[in-house]
């Protein structure tokens, strides 16, 4: 696999402009501005001076309490040897890609989805096969987009990002039993579980002991550069993930992970949760009369906007915004093609106070520069 084929992010180079502007409102990156729990800062400061490798699979301690996080939540018994702590949830993504496919198969995405699923398929000669899904079907994949389409591995994520949608447990339930059936590997990304809004996110562990889950400390625990995340294997794949580990990061950053022990602070994070549940109330009610947006996000921390009735170019319509007000927002074209040039992604990522002078200034602007289209 060539490395100039792969996709850059717009994100990236939005970010890197609007770094130029001190007065720059920032809707575009993913990156939870809160603090974590005093217990995590308290942790790594005994933690120095602990330098040496932990074991592969990662600190069993840490092991241990996420697999008390999955009986506590979800009601499922996880094994601690069946969870792989890995730098970051990129790392969870290389592992379960690598174990669940071999070079040339086929694994499924939705269409719009997280880029970093097709980057990392195609640095592993895997080929990404895109499925559409929009308001219609609840940006939800179901049986009928996976039935027929020579899939070796599935891949969902629940909240997802863009769109901040959260698959129900019935057709959670009825996809995986499609894949069961049809001998698809079930990969679920789990990230923003913790950031829900009303309703219960279900963990595809309890429709499949067998399903590949990943998930990390960068949202929910607000520790994204802390680069840790994990993901749970098959018991029959255990080894095979631990040498994978070995081969490709030896183990995750230790003092990461032993701060990280503390990052199960229920008080805290139920705090961190309402702080963004009322961010999510706000920027959708701001939002609404100005752009179409599909639902009120049920998870994450993103909005996925309509602008089609001012731009048929929303890479064009976020650079322009940038550049005239500096509001930075993060184009569709970053998660796909079903539809993206009529999308931008808001992530309410910063206070209340600062999201009021960005839609400030978008109101204004867009009263000035751009009547709508019809």
């Amino acid at each position: 696999m060539r490395c100039d084929t792969l996709t850059s992010f717009m994100v990236m180079d939005i970010v890197r402009e609007a770094s130029q502007y001190d007065d720059a409102i920032h809707f575009e990156i993913g990156q939870p501005d809160l603090a974590p729990s005093p217990k995590v800062l308290s942790a790594l400061q005994e933690a120095i001076g602990k330098t040496a490798y932990t074991e592969s699979l990662g600190l069993l301690a840490l092991r241990q309490k996420i697999a008390r996080y999955y009986a506590v939540t979800h009601g499922v018994d996880v094994p601690s040897e069946r969870i792989v702590l890995t730098p970051g949830t990129s790392g969870a993504f290389v592992i379960a890609y690598a174990l669940a496919l071999s070079k040339g198969e086929r694994l499924g995405l939705s269409d719009p989805s997280y880029p970093c699923y097709k980057n990392v398929a195609q640095v592993l000669d895997i080929e990404p096969y895109f499925m559409p899904i929009s308001k219609e079907d609840s940006y939800q994949l179901t049986p009928l987009h996976v039935k027929g389409k020579g899939l070796h591995a599935l891949q969902i994520s629940s909240p997802a990002n863009p769109t901040g949608n959260l698959y129900d447990p019935n057709t959670l339930s009825a996809l995986i039993a499609t894949c069961k059936e049809e001998k698809i590997a079930f990969i679920s990304d789990e990230l923003y579980h913790g950031l829900t809004y009303g309703t219960k996110a279900h963990t595809a562990l309890e429709f499949d002991k067998d399903a590949y889950v990943i998930n990390g400390f960068s949202k929910y625990y607000c520790l994204p550069g802390f680069r840790l995340g994990w993901v749970i294997v098959p018991q029959n794949k255990v080894r095979e993930a631990e040498k994978l580990a070995q081969n490709l990061f030896i183990c995750p950053a230790t003092l990461s992970q032993y701060a990280a022990l503390e990052a199960f602070d229920a008080a805290h994070l139920e705090n961190v949760r309402r702080v963004f549940e009322e961010r999510r109330d706000y920027l959708y009610g701001a939002l609404s009369p100005l752009f179409s947006i599909d639902a009120a996000p049920e998870g994450a921390f993103y909005l996925w906007a309509d602008v089609s009735k001012y731009t048929d170019d929303s890479t064009a319509f976020a650079k322009k915004m940038l550049e005239e007000i500096h509001v930075a927002v993060t184009p569709g074209a970053d998660f796909g093609t079903n539809q993206t040039h009529l999308y931008v992604r808001f992530a309410y990522t910063r206070d209340i106070a600062h999201m009021k002078e960005g839609v400030a200034r978008i109101k204004k602007w867009l009263g000035r520069h751009l009547p709508p289209k019809h």
